[in-house]
């Protein structure tokens, strides 16, 4: 892979999966979302990774309208990358994934590499009250369908979004067949170096929060790809600070978020996105490794720049 000089932190704000009930600190309302990206930015991440949620009740939405709530004032606020998702949530269209996406144009998208199941069904028995009637089966739905994220899908993103209008990819990869994936595009022509290889680990359905299959997805990613891909990895959850260190250690990047862990330590949430910012920052210079600045991530990942998004 090629080692990143300073390391990239993407920060992942509100996602879709963490419902108002579980943190008082996730970010729900545009203002909330620009203010913790904004916060993010300023603690050192340099690409911010953003959902929408409904303003009223806090379940995810594909409004387009919503995103461009908070992304015009995040881009005046601060200069990070903005990153849309094209996965949304579960019950999304097609359609509705793309709707954002195609109406800001952004530097970059997530793009989840594979269909699989994607079990948030335990979160859905730990709460005995919820703040909002959506969000216990909301939850629970995820015990009888999958995530779909088929062929056909992924190659109508890169086309419309990648061939279209330039925008690069956060290749989302939840086991080793993902990366077969990315491959299988690259192989074909339709996807170009650098690519940023995002692994995820600890979703019940992909590939399991062993430290050990981070080096597998590495060395795997190596065969793969060679010198043409940047390495980024986080773990779900408890495991996330650990992840974390490792993928730096091995030269790779990291991620943090609301969307991807609730907390800050044992049993303590976390009271922003920038406080996680912060802490993974504080380890890798500790560890002397330093941190990549927005326009120095735009370089590596040879982005389009912001001068070129609709928002």
């Amino acid at each position: 892979m090629r080692k990143s000089e300073k390391v990239i932190i993407t920060c992942a704000i509100t996602g879709s999966i963490h419902t108002p009930t579980m943190s008082p600190y996730l970010p729900i309302t545009p203002q909330e979302i620009i203010d913790q990206s904004v916060e993010a930015a300023e603690a050192g991440a340099a690409i911010l990774h953003l959902h929408a949620r409904d303003p009223i009740d806090g379940r995810p939405s594909a409004d387009p309208e919503l995103f461009m709530q908070f992304l015009p004032q995040i881009k005046q606020r601060c200069d990070a990358i903005v990153n849309i998702t094209t996965g949304g949530a579960p019950g999304f269209t097609e359609d509705d994934r793309l709707a954002a996406p195609l109406r800001a144009l952004p530097e970059m998208t997530s793009l989840n590499m594979g269909s699989m199941n994607f079990g948030i069904f335990g979160l859905a028995d730990k709460y005995t009250e919820w703040k909002h009637p959506w969000e216990q089966p909301f939850l629970a739905a995820s015990k009888r369908f999958a995530a779909n994220h088929n062929f056909e899908l992924i190659e109508r993103i890169i086309r419309e979004l990648g061939e279209g209008h330039g925008t690069k990819f956060e290749y989302e990869c939840y086991d080793l067949g993902h990366l077969y994936n990315v491959a299988h595009f690259a192989d074909r022509g339709l996807i170009k170096p650098p690519f940023l290889i995002q692994g995820i680990f600890g979703v019940l359905g992909g590939i399991g929060a062993d430290l050990e299959n981070l080096t597998l997805m590495k060395q795997t990613a190596d065969r793969l790809f060679g010198n043409d891909y940047y390495l980024s990895a986080f773990g779900i959850g408890r495991p996330q600070m650990r992840f974390l260190t490792m993928s730096a250690m091995l030269g790779g990047n990291v991620r943090v978020g609301l969307e991807d862990s609730l907390m800050i330590g044992r049993g303590q949430l976390a009271k922003s996105n920038a406080e996680q910012v912060r802490k993974i920052r504080t380890i890798l210079t500790e560890l002397g490794i330093e941190i990549a600045t927005p326009d120095e991530a735009r370089r590596m990942l040879e982005l389009k720049g912001q001068d070129r998004v609709a928002f």
